[in-house]
Formats: structure tokens, sequence, C-alpha cells
């Protein structure tokens, strides 16, 4: 979950919040690598889900990272809720899922060495105080009533809003975990081709990825539990955006879009002043029914944007929000698939000429049944696996024409990044199907197997 914003001036027309998306705008150089994933900690002796404070806590993993390995503190009201180091961040989900926001990098050789020295740092942490960590898409056991309120303003907002307007609002804060990318585009021509093969392929994202078969302790009848929350969450601010494959879109719908999306809160100093289902339209006019006459910073707007959680979400860069969080090395698969498919010319163009006939309704279900079956699922005579084999095919050759080594030298490209994905892609079997397996064959039916055979 995104950390408060700073910076930028008050804000006096739309015009302003169109260029803000368009300052993201970067020359190919520049484009950076930035991979996010949560996790879900436990004691290892009960397996319950670790509170904020004592002996074996939320706050024990974070001073032990800031203690052994000089990470700074991020704090809020006096409380310890984050580290920060080398541009790079560790942050909490609300129910205490563990985040590393990774830095902007260059390479996905340099964003899984990333990855790799963060779960050794945590796991030499959590080994020392009971503490265990697993990458799954939802807790495949803890109730609602088990999990912890991290300590964070916004969280109680987000908590109580809600329940008014979803039915799985409060499941995706407290017992979901995902995997994502964060990705540079050039110009608004770009950003919009990148939203559309993002948007289109996110339902095959989540397919590869699906890795989240069981929900209050019993297999819940879809791959992607985690994604099945998201569409019954909050419909004002989630979803498959399909105006973004309307005629026109750009940096100035995207404002639009957003500023019709209700807000949650407004910080100031140090403070979430509560703005819940206000709207940005009147914060712009200095109508906020929560800080009447004041109009709002670029910062404001900023936070608002981190408030939207569709399945590709714009700010100065792209989100690719679709997978559920998984195994080690699918962490750096995410990465791999994505670059692989945007960040070269060809392979972009050929991914387009994938989804480009694919209508509204073809893209809406095959989410749902990439929630639903994984990589099994098919819509309107698309089959997820099929669709998903071409996919891979063009990141593997996207990566291939990137060209950028590893260890010196020695490893000539990113392709073997996308293994895992290769092996779902041939088998069929993503990491779900295998959970199932295992639950219904070597573990007999007992989940709590899944902690000592699948935690980092």
């Amino acid at each position: 979950m995104s950390i408060p914003q700073s910076g930028g001036g008050p804000i006096e027309s739309f015009d302003q919040l169109a260029s803000y998306l368009e300052s993201g705008c970067k020359p190919k150089d520049d484009w950076r690598i930035g991979t996010e994933h949560e996790k879900f900690g436990y004691c290892r002796d009960n397996h319950l889900p670790l509170p904020y404070e004592g002996d074996r806590s939320i706050r024990a993993m974070l001073e032990g990272l800031r203690d052994r390995f000089g990470w700074s503190p991020v704090e809020e009201a006096g409380k310890l809720i984050g580290l920060e180091k080398d541009g790079a961040n560790v942050s909490l989900e609300p129910g205490g899922q563990f985040e590393l926001s990774g830095a902007p990098l260059r390479t996905i050789h340099e964003t899984c060495d990333e990855v790799n020295d963060h779960l050794a740092q945590v796991k030499s942490v959590a080994d020392e105080i009971g503490i265990g960590f697993i990458g799954l898409g939802a807790a495949p056991e803890w109730a609602h009533e088990q999990m912890h309120m991290m300590p964070k303003g916004r969280y109680k907002l987000m908590t109580r809003y809600m329940g008014e307007v979803g039915t799985h609002g409060t499941q995706m804060m407290y017992r979901t975990c995902t995997v994502q990318v964060n990705l540079d585009f050039a110009s608004e021509a770009d950003m919009v081709r990148k939203m559309r093969v993002g948007l289109a392929l996110q339902p095959v994202a989540t397919a590869l990825f699906a890795n989240s078969p069981f929900f209050d302790g019993q297999p819940n009848g879809h791959k992607s539990w985690r994604s099945r929350i998201w569409r019954d969450l909050d419909p004002a601010r989630t979803g498959m955006l399909p105006f973004a494959f309307d005629e026109g879109f750009g940096f100035e719908a995207y404002a639009d879009y957003a500023l019709d999306v209700p807000m949650y809160f407004v910080y100031r100093d140090g403070q979430y002043i509560d703005a819940l289902g206000q709207s940005f339209r009147d914060f712009l006019k200095g109508e906020l029914p929560a800080l009447p006459g004041e109009k709002p910073t670029l910062s404001d707007w900023a936070d608002h944007l981190t408030t939207l959680f569709p399945e590709v979400r714009l700010k100065k860069f792209i989100e690719m929000r679709g997978a559920d969080g998984g195994p080690w090395r699918r962490l750096c698969a995410l990465p791999a698939f994505w670059v692989g498919l945007l960040y070269d010319q060809g392979a972009l163009d050929a991914a387009w000429d994938l989804v480009k006939d694919l209508d509204e309704e073809t893209r809406q279900a095959l989410r749902i049944a990439a929630s639903v079956d994984g990589l099994q699922g098919e819509a309107n005579g698309v089959k997820l696996h099929d669709l998903a084999r071409a996919a891979v095919d063009i990141a593997e050759g996207g990566l291939r024409a990137r060209g950028r080594t590893g260890s010196g030298g020695l490893i000539p490209d990113e392709t073997h990044f996308l293994n895992a994905l290769r092996e779902s892609v041939e088998t069929g079997r993503t990491p779900a199907d295998e959970l199932l397996a295992e639950y219904e064959g070597p573990w007999d039916g007992d989940l709590s197997r899944i902690y000592a055979e699948h935690s980092y």
C-alpha cells in the first residue's frame, strides 16, 4: 500500500492533473523496472498471523531489519510502520502483509538480486524470532477476526468505507497478497499502447500466477481467489477500464476518470483527514467538506491516485496489478513477463496484434475465467492457455531483443526468468493447480502442511 506523497504546489486547473501524469514520460534509456511483492508472516509454532506488537511481530521484524541491515525507519504517529534504503522501501499492508517496494532498476537481473537479498534478510531475522513467511495470493486459513490492523491512519478509514461499497473489500485489505511491476512510458501514445496491452493481457497474468485456491481453511472453487475478491470490492475504483480502449484515450481521460473516484482522505501534518466519499472535483473548487476553502496540492492528487485500484494503474508510471503473490522464483517471472512484452517495440506491437480484436465483453469474461479456472479458462472461444502461450513467446522474444546481460556478461539476456511461466504453459498447471494436487493427495486434506512446504 502506498505511502503519503510529498512535494508539489497548489492545483489551479484541470490541466495540471493531466500534466502531472504526463510528467512521467521518459526516454527509453531512462526506463526502469520497479518490482513489488507482498507476503504473509505467521508464527511458526501455531501458524497464526503476526500482530503488530510483541516478541514475534511485525514491529520486531521491522526493528530487526533496521538494526541488522541498515534500513532507515519510517514512522507514523510514533509507530514504526516502514523502512527505506537505496530507493527501496518496506511497508505494511492493512493485515500486516510485509511488502517490498523495490527501487527503480535497469534490468531484471538487478531487480531479482534485490528480491533475493530482501528475502534472505527477512529470513535471517524471522528465523531468530520464530516467524515464517509464505507467498500466496490469499491467506489459506485465517478468519477476518484473527487479522490485526496495522497502525496506519488510512487503514482505519478504508476499513470502514470498504464495508459500505462492496462485499469483499476487507478481505482484500487483510487477507490477500500480490506481486506487481511498475514500468515507464516514453510518450502519451506509448502509455496508451502499454495500458491497452496491459489491460487486455492482465487475465493471462492472473491465470499464470494463480496461487490462491484456499480460503477460510478449504478450497474455494477458484484458482485465484484474490482476483475473485477484486471483482466485488468497489466498482468506482477497480476493474478493467474499458474507456482506455476508446478513441482519444490519454492522460486527460485518465485524469477525468480519477476525478470521479470518491476520495478516501487528505493527508495533513502527519494526519489522515476523513474525506470518505467526497469529491476531488469539489476539492478543486475549494469546496471539499473536509477542508472548506482549501484547494488541493499536487501531493494531494498523487495521494488520490494511489486510492484507485484498477487492474492496470496509471501514475507517473504504469502498474501491472493482476497477479497473485507466490513462490520465490515467480517474483522475478512477473517483471520478466511484462518487461518482455512492453519494453521492446517489436514485442509491444506483436502483443497488441494478439489482443486488439478482443472486445470489452471478452476481456471481462477472460478476467472472470482466469480467476475461476486459471489456464484452463476460456471465454467467447478464446482460451487462456493459448493466449498465455503466445504472450510468453512474445515476452521471450522481447527480452532476447533487449539483450540485457547479467553476472558480468556471463548470462546473455533475461529470458531465463520466464522459465517458471514456460513450465506452466507446457504443463497447463499453475501454482494453484499444484497446491490443490498436494491438498487432495499427500496432504490428505491437511491444509496446515502448506506452511512447512511452501514458505520462503
